[in-house]
Protein backbone atom coordinates (compact mmCIF):
# COMPACT_ATOMS: atom_id res chain seq x y z
CA UNK A 1 0.00 0.00 0.00
CA UNK A 2 1.48 3.29 -1.04
CA UNK A 3 1.21 6.46 0.99
CA UNK A 4 0.57 9.65 -0.88
CA UNK A 5 2.47 12.86 -0.12
CA UNK A 6 -0.66 14.33 1.41
CA UNK A 7 -1.09 11.22 3.57
CA UNK A 8 2.47 11.40 4.84
CA UNK A 9 2.17 15.10 5.69
CA UNK A 10 -1.18 14.52 7.32
CA UNK A 11 0.26 11.65 9.38
CA UNK A 12 3.20 13.81 10.46
CA UNK A 13 0.82 16.58 11.61
CA UNK A 14 -1.13 14.06 13.66
CA UNK A 15 2.02 12.62 15.25
CA UNK A 16 3.52 16.09 16.02
CA UNK A 17 3.04 17.23 19.59
CA UNK A 18 1.80 20.78 20.20
CA UNK A 19 4.51 23.25 21.23
CA UNK A 20 3.98 25.61 24.16
CA UNK A 21 5.27 29.10 23.17
CA UNK A 22 6.31 29.74 26.79
CA UNK A 23 8.67 26.76 26.72
CA UNK A 24 10.50 27.84 23.56
CA UNK A 25 14.09 28.97 24.11
CA UNK A 26 14.60 32.59 23.00
CA UNK A 27 17.97 31.69 21.49
CA UNK A 28 16.21 29.44 18.96
CA UNK A 29 13.89 32.16 17.67
CA UNK A 30 14.56 33.77 14.31
CA UNK A 31 13.18 37.03 12.90
CA UNK A 32 12.11 36.71 9.25
CA UNK A 33 12.10 39.40 6.60
CA UNK A 34 8.34 39.79 7.05
CA UNK A 35 8.83 40.65 10.69
CA UNK A 36 7.59 37.33 12.07
CA UNK A 37 9.34 35.71 15.01
CA UNK A 38 9.46 31.93 14.45
CA UNK A 39 10.92 28.79 16.02
CA UNK A 40 12.90 27.12 13.21
CA UNK A 41 12.75 23.57 14.49
CA UNK A 42 8.97 23.41 14.84
CA UNK A 43 7.87 26.27 12.58
CA UNK A 44 5.96 27.84 15.48
CA UNK A 45 5.14 31.52 14.83
CA UNK A 46 5.67 33.28 18.16
CA UNK A 47 5.05 36.86 17.05
CA UNK A 48 3.53 38.28 13.89
CA UNK A 49 1.82 41.38 12.51
CA UNK A 50 4.39 43.71 14.03
CA UNK A 51 3.78 47.42 13.45
CA UNK A 52 6.71 49.14 11.78
CA UNK A 53 6.90 52.62 13.32
CA UNK A 54 9.60 53.76 10.92
CA UNK A 55 9.12 55.59 7.62
CA UNK A 56 8.18 53.76 4.45
CA UNK A 57 11.10 55.39 2.63
CA UNK A 58 14.88 54.91 2.88
CA UNK A 59 17.51 57.64 3.07
CA UNK A 60 21.26 57.28 2.75
CA UNK A 61 22.40 60.71 3.96
CA UNK A 62 21.15 63.62 6.08
CA UNK A 63 20.12 65.77 3.11
CA UNK A 64 17.99 63.00 1.62
CA UNK A 65 16.44 62.29 5.04
CA UNK A 66 15.48 65.97 5.50
CA UNK A 67 14.07 66.11 1.97
CA UNK A 68 11.86 63.04 2.39
CA UNK A 69 10.75 63.67 5.95
CA UNK A 70 7.15 64.83 6.28
CA UNK A 71 6.78 65.18 10.05
CA UNK A 72 5.99 68.43 11.81
CA UNK A 73 7.13 69.89 15.08
CA UNK A 74 6.82 67.67 18.17
CA UNK A 75 3.85 67.94 20.50
CA UNK A 76 4.33 70.27 23.43
CA UNK A 77 2.32 71.03 26.55
CA UNK A 78 3.36 74.69 26.44
CA UNK A 79 0.78 75.49 23.74
CA UNK A 80 -2.95 75.23 24.37
CA UNK A 81 -3.44 73.07 21.23
CA UNK A 82 -0.17 71.18 21.89
CA UNK A 83 1.29 72.67 18.70
CA UNK A 84 -0.92 70.64 16.34
CA UNK A 85 -2.80 73.47 14.62
CA UNK A 86 -1.77 75.03 11.33
CA UNK A 87 -0.59 78.63 11.37
CA UNK A 88 -0.75 80.97 8.39
CA UNK A 89 2.46 82.89 7.88
CA UNK A 90 2.28 86.68 8.21
CA UNK A 91 4.44 87.26 5.10
CA UNK A 92 2.31 87.85 1.99
CA UNK A 93 4.50 85.73 -0.29
CA UNK A 94 3.99 82.49 -2.14
CA UNK A 95 6.20 79.41 -1.99
CA UNK A 96 8.56 80.92 -4.56
CA UNK A 97 9.02 84.14 -2.58
CA UNK A 98 6.96 86.31 -4.92
CA UNK A 99 4.57 88.93 -3.53
CA UNK A 100 0.89 88.01 -3.56
CA UNK A 101 -1.62 90.02 -5.52
CA UNK A 102 -3.95 92.41 -3.69
CA UNK A 103 -6.85 89.96 -4.05
CA UNK A 104 -4.81 87.11 -2.59
CA UNK A 105 -3.55 89.33 0.26
CA UNK A 106 -7.11 90.17 1.24
CA UNK A 107 -8.03 86.50 1.13
CA UNK A 108 -5.04 85.57 3.31
CA UNK A 109 -5.96 88.28 5.81
CA UNK A 110 -9.49 86.90 6.13
CA UNK A 111 -8.10 83.36 6.55
CA UNK A 112 -5.74 84.54 9.31
CA UNK A 113 -8.64 86.17 11.14
CA UNK A 114 -10.75 83.02 10.99
CA UNK A 115 -7.82 80.82 11.87
CA UNK A 116 -7.26 82.83 15.08
CA UNK A 117 -10.97 82.60 15.90
CA UNK A 118 -11.25 78.84 15.51
CA UNK A 119 -8.06 78.06 17.46
CA UNK A 120 -9.96 78.62 20.70
CA UNK A 121 -13.39 77.01 20.67
CA UNK A 122 -14.51 77.81 24.22
CA UNK A 123 -13.65 79.81 27.34
CA UNK A 124 -11.50 76.97 28.71
CA UNK A 125 -9.20 77.05 25.70
CA UNK A 126 -8.99 80.84 25.85
CA UNK A 127 -8.10 80.60 29.54
CA UNK A 128 -5.41 78.04 28.77
CA UNK A 129 -4.01 80.07 25.90
CA UNK A 130 -3.63 83.16 28.10
CA UNK A 131 -2.12 81.22 31.00
CA UNK A 132 0.42 79.36 28.86
CA UNK A 133 1.51 82.59 27.19
CA UNK A 134 2.09 84.05 30.68
CA UNK A 135 4.12 81.00 31.69
CA UNK A 136 6.20 81.31 28.53
CA UNK A 137 6.81 85.04 29.14
CA UNK A 138 7.87 84.59 32.77
CA UNK A 139 10.00 81.56 31.94
CA UNK A 140 11.93 83.56 29.36
CA UNK A 141 12.42 86.40 31.83
CA UNK A 142 13.72 84.02 34.51
CA UNK A 143 15.76 81.86 32.14
CA UNK A 144 14.30 78.54 33.27
CA UNK A 145 14.79 75.48 31.01
CA UNK A 146 12.14 74.15 28.65
CA UNK A 147 11.51 71.07 30.79
CA UNK A 148 10.32 73.31 33.64
CA UNK A 149 7.93 75.11 31.26
CA UNK A 150 6.48 71.76 30.24
CA UNK A 151 5.93 70.77 33.88
CA UNK A 152 4.36 74.14 34.67
CA UNK A 153 1.99 73.74 31.71
CA UNK A 154 0.98 70.27 32.90
CA UNK A 155 0.31 71.58 36.43
CA UNK A 156 -1.89 74.38 35.09
CA UNK A 157 -3.77 71.96 32.82
CA UNK A 158 -4.48 69.73 35.82
CA UNK A 159 -5.74 72.72 37.79
CA UNK A 160 -7.98 73.73 34.89
CA UNK A 161 -9.33 70.18 34.47
CA UNK A 162 -10.21 70.01 38.18
CA UNK A 163 -11.91 73.43 38.02
CA UNK A 164 -9.47 75.12 40.40
CA UNK A 165 -9.10 78.25 38.28
CA UNK A 166 -12.70 79.42 38.54
CA UNK A 167 -12.95 82.65 40.50
CA UNK A 168 -9.19 83.13 40.71
CA UNK A 169 -6.70 85.24 38.80
CA UNK A 170 -5.26 83.49 35.73
CA UNK A 171 -1.97 85.37 36.15
CA UNK A 172 -1.64 84.31 39.80
CA UNK A 173 -2.42 80.67 39.05
CA UNK A 174 -0.01 80.63 36.10
CA UNK A 175 2.77 82.13 38.22
CA UNK A 176 2.06 79.67 41.03
CA UNK A 177 2.23 76.77 38.55
CA UNK A 178 5.60 77.97 37.28
CA UNK A 179 6.95 78.40 40.81
CA UNK A 180 5.69 74.93 41.76
CA UNK A 181 7.38 73.41 38.70
CA UNK A 182 10.69 75.06 39.67
CA UNK A 183 10.34 73.57 43.15
CA UNK A 184 9.49 70.17 41.68
CA UNK A 185 12.40 70.16 39.22
CA UNK A 186 14.95 71.52 41.71
CA UNK A 187 15.51 74.84 39.93
CA UNK A 188 16.73 77.49 42.44
CA UNK A 189 14.13 80.24 42.08
CA UNK A 190 12.46 82.01 44.98
CA UNK A 191 8.96 83.40 45.10
CA UNK A 192 10.40 86.91 45.08
CA UNK A 193 12.14 86.16 41.77
CA UNK A 194 8.74 85.77 40.12
CA UNK A 195 7.22 88.83 41.79
CA UNK A 196 9.41 91.04 39.62
CA UNK A 197 8.10 89.53 36.35
CA UNK A 198 4.53 88.64 37.34
CA UNK A 199 1.54 90.90 36.85
CA UNK A 200 0.18 90.21 40.35
CA UNK A 201 1.44 90.77 43.86
CA UNK A 202 3.42 88.43 46.09
CA UNK A 203 0.56 87.72 48.48
CA UNK A 204 -1.75 86.64 45.67
CA UNK A 205 0.93 84.38 44.15
CA UNK A 206 1.66 82.77 47.53
CA UNK A 207 -2.04 82.16 48.14
CA UNK A 208 -2.46 80.58 44.70
CA UNK A 209 0.65 78.42 45.20
CA UNK A 210 -0.58 77.06 48.53
CA UNK A 211 -3.97 76.33 46.98
CA UNK A 212 -2.55 74.50 43.93
CA UNK A 213 -0.01 72.46 45.87
CA UNK A 214 -2.66 71.40 48.37
CA UNK A 215 -5.44 70.56 45.92
CA UNK A 216 -3.20 68.72 43.43
CA UNK A 217 -1.17 66.92 46.11
CA UNK A 218 2.12 68.09 44.64
CA UNK A 219 5.08 66.42 46.32
CA UNK A 220 7.34 69.43 46.80
CA UNK A 221 10.46 69.14 48.91
CA UNK A 222 11.80 72.09 50.93
CA UNK A 223 14.16 74.31 48.95
CA UNK A 224 17.82 73.50 49.53
CA UNK A 225 19.73 76.78 50.22
CA UNK A 226 22.82 75.20 48.64
CA UNK A 227 21.22 75.38 45.19
CA UNK A 228 21.13 79.18 45.33
CA UNK A 229 24.87 79.51 45.97
CA UNK A 230 26.21 79.05 42.39
CA UNK A 231 23.79 81.59 40.88
CA UNK A 232 24.45 84.24 43.52
CA UNK A 233 28.24 83.76 43.29
CA UNK A 234 28.06 84.11 39.52
CA UNK A 235 26.07 87.33 39.72
CA UNK A 236 28.50 88.72 42.32
CA UNK A 237 31.50 87.69 40.17
CA UNK A 238 33.06 85.62 42.97
CA UNK A 239 35.64 82.87 42.52
CA UNK A 240 35.19 79.12 42.74
CA UNK A 241 36.92 79.16 46.11
CA UNK A 242 34.19 81.37 47.56
CA UNK A 243 31.50 79.15 46.07
CA UNK A 244 33.15 76.03 47.51
CA UNK A 245 33.42 77.53 51.00
CA UNK A 246 29.88 78.89 50.92
CA UNK A 247 28.60 75.45 49.92
CA UNK A 248 30.44 73.84 52.83
CA UNK A 249 29.04 76.44 55.24
CA UNK A 250 25.49 75.73 54.05
CA UNK A 251 26.02 71.96 54.27
CA UNK A 252 27.44 72.05 57.82
CA UNK A 253 24.82 74.44 59.18
CA UNK A 254 22.01 72.57 57.43
CA UNK A 255 23.11 69.33 59.11
CA UNK A 256 22.70 71.12 62.45
CA UNK A 257 19.16 72.18 61.47
CA UNK A 258 20.06 75.85 61.53
CA UNK A 259 18.15 76.50 58.29
CA UNK A 260 14.78 75.41 59.69
CA UNK A 261 12.24 78.19 59.34
CA UNK A 262 14.73 80.45 57.55
CA UNK A 263 14.54 81.92 54.07
CA UNK A 264 16.67 79.73 51.71
CA UNK A 265 17.88 82.74 49.74
CA UNK A 266 18.81 84.67 52.91
CA UNK A 267 20.58 81.62 54.31
CA UNK A 268 22.60 81.18 51.12
CA UNK A 269 23.39 84.91 50.97
CA UNK A 270 24.77 84.87 54.52
CA UNK A 271 26.98 81.87 53.70
CA UNK A 272 28.35 83.68 50.65
CA UNK A 273 29.09 86.78 52.76
CA UNK A 274 31.02 84.71 55.29
CA UNK A 275 32.86 82.78 52.58
CA UNK A 276 33.81 85.98 50.73
CA UNK A 277 35.47 87.36 53.87
CA UNK A 278 37.37 84.12 54.44
CA UNK A 279 38.64 84.18 50.83
CA UNK A 280 39.59 87.90 50.90
CA UNK A 281 37.02 88.66 48.19
CA UNK A 282 34.70 90.57 50.45
CA UNK A 283 31.42 91.94 49.15
CA UNK A 284 29.30 94.26 51.24
CA UNK A 285 26.17 92.97 52.93
CA UNK A 286 24.17 95.44 50.83
CA UNK A 287 25.54 94.04 47.55
CA UNK A 288 24.80 90.46 48.54
CA UNK A 289 21.34 91.37 49.90
CA UNK A 290 20.42 93.08 46.61
CA UNK A 291 21.56 90.06 44.60
CA UNK A 292 19.61 87.62 46.78
CA UNK A 293 16.63 89.99 47.01
CA UNK A 294 16.61 89.96 50.81
CA UNK A 295 17.18 92.62 53.44
CA UNK A 296 20.55 93.54 54.90
CA UNK A 297 19.23 92.63 58.35
CA UNK A 298 18.51 89.08 57.15
CA UNK A 299 22.04 88.66 55.83
CA UNK A 300 23.54 90.04 59.04
CA UNK A 301 21.48 87.84 61.37
CA UNK A 302 21.99 84.62 59.39
CA UNK A 303 25.71 85.37 59.05
CA UNK A 304 26.15 85.71 62.83
CA UNK A 305 24.25 82.46 63.45
CA UNK A 306 26.38 80.56 60.94
CA UNK A 307 29.66 81.94 62.27
CA UNK A 308 28.76 80.80 65.80
CA UNK A 309 27.70 77.34 64.62
CA UNK A 310 30.77 76.29 62.61
CA UNK A 311 34.52 76.16 62.98
CA UNK A 312 35.64 78.96 60.67
CA UNK A 313 39.29 77.89 60.79
CA UNK A 314 38.47 74.49 59.31
CA UNK A 315 36.98 75.91 56.11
Amino acid sequence: MTTTRYGREHADEQDAEPVDPDEVDDDQLVRTEDGELIHEDTGLVVDEDNVDHGPEWRAFDAAERDEKSRVGSPMTQTMHDKGLTTSIDWRNKDSSGRQLSSEKRSQMERLRTWQERIRTQDSGERNLQLALSEIERMSSAQGVPKSVREVASVIYRRALDEDLIRGRSIEAMATASLYASCRQEGIPRSLDDFVGVARVGRREIARAYRYISGELDLELKPVDPKKHVPRFCSELDLSDDVERRATRIVEETTEQGLHAGKSPTGFAAAAIYLASMLSNEKRTQSEIADTADVTVVTVRNRYKEQMRAIDVGAL
